[in-house]
């Protein structure tokens, strides 16, 4: 068993860097990656379509003889992970919320600005969170679907790609925000373009480290680590390409 591989999901590309994370932090983890691109973005379905999606990207990863499940997506995560838990029971999974903890409590302007997907937001588990720790600060919540595209087109840089991220930070930065939180697995694979938009006027968080450091916490807690014996494989899924490698 703890032999077994790590499991992901995500509705495309996005949660590639929890994955990279998660690897740097446990180098002798066999991983599986399901890219759900034939059915991304997650964020414009229903909460019922998300449960779907997310239970049949679990069985794929179940029968590969995943020991543990990381949802390393935020919409997923908000809308599905209490199911998968609950039908799972025995499965350890590890999800993701937006990191509006640690921007609420570091802030010095009160105001923090919070760009995810419009499901991330109609979430159950980003509005608690935001309720527990965001009680003295102004959140700006921002959606930014157009950000999904972009990653999924490998369009990371470019006089287009800035155009659209500026249209989203720009507004964040007039209103003060001095952390900008990003709330969905594709959008650090636009840290640099967000950042060279911020000029250092916002600080950019984003929670792949600490998703990772949590999984690595579950699986020893579990007894499922891997001790280090034999070499790491990893096997990457596109249900649009519908092949692995």
């Amino acid at each position: 068993m703890n032999r077994g591989a790590v499991g992901f999901f995500d509705s495309g590309l996005g949660g590639l860097c929890i994955l990279d994370a998660f690897k740097r932090e446990c180098p002798s983890e066999s991983t599986v990656y399901i890219a759900d691109s034939a059915n991304c973005p997650y964020g414009n379905r229903s909460a019922e379509e998300i449960v779907a999606l997310s239970d049949a990207n679990v069985k794929r990863l179940l029968e590969a003889g995943c020991k543990m499940i990381v949802v390393a997506c935020n919409t997923a995560s908000a809308a599905a992970l209490e199911f998968l838990r609950s039908k799972y029971s025995d499965v350890p999974f590890v999800g993701i919320e937006p990191a509006i903890k640690p921007a609420a409590m570091e802030s010095k302007t009160g105001v923090v600005g919070v760009l995810a997907t419009a499901g991330t937001f109609g979430g159950r588990l980003y509005n608690e969170t935001k309720a527990k720790f965001a009680k003295n600060v102004t959140v700006i919540a921002t959606v930014a679907d157009e950000f999904v595209d972009l990653v999924e087109r490998g369009e990371t840089s470019g006089e287009e790609a800035e155009r659209i991220v500026r249209r989203k930070i720009e507004p964040l930065i007039a209103a003060s925000c001095d952390k900008i939180v990003l709330g969905c697995t594709h959008f650090p694979h636009l840290r640099s373009l967000i950042e060279k938009v911020a000029a250092g006027r916002a600080e950019i968080i984003e929670p792949s480290l600490a998703v990772a450091l949590r999984a690595k916490s579950v699986l020893e807690s579990r007894g499922l680590a891997n001790a280090g014996g034999g070499e790491a494989k990893h096997v990457f899924i596109s249900t649009k390409r519908g092949d692995s490698r």
